[in-house]
């Protein structure tokens, strides 16, 4: 868990969690085939501003990536939308960029 012992290192992390199937914060998309599907973020961020961030990280991009990305989008500015208490947004990780960052 590369990405969680980074987190720990941030000054700026209050909190954070694994999004496993006990969290079970999922979002439905339409995935490449035309079909629904179930989408689990890997991660949910809570800054020291109060801002949340659902983190996706990738070592490997397949045809449904862009898509989930764009539901996730969506669904942040949805949130946003309606309520004003916190502020969601998202970010994908690359395990590509990420690795040159280190």
């Amino acid at each position: 868990m590369l990405f969680a012992r980074f987190l720990e290192d941030c000054d700026d992390v209050t909190a954070y969690a694994k999004n496993y199937l006990a969290v079970h914060f999922k979002l439905d998309y339409v995935n490449a085939d035309g079909d629904i599907s179930n989408y689990y973020p890997d991660f949910l961020v809570k800054l020291t501003d109060k801002r949340i961030f659902i983190v996706e990280t990738k070592g490997r991009e397949d045809l449904d990536v862009p898509l989930k990305m764009q539901r996730l989008r969506r669904w942040c500015e949805d949130i946003n939308r309606v309520q004003g208490e916190t502020e969601y947004g998202f970010v994908y990780v690359d395990e590509g960029s990420y690795e040159r960052k280190l």
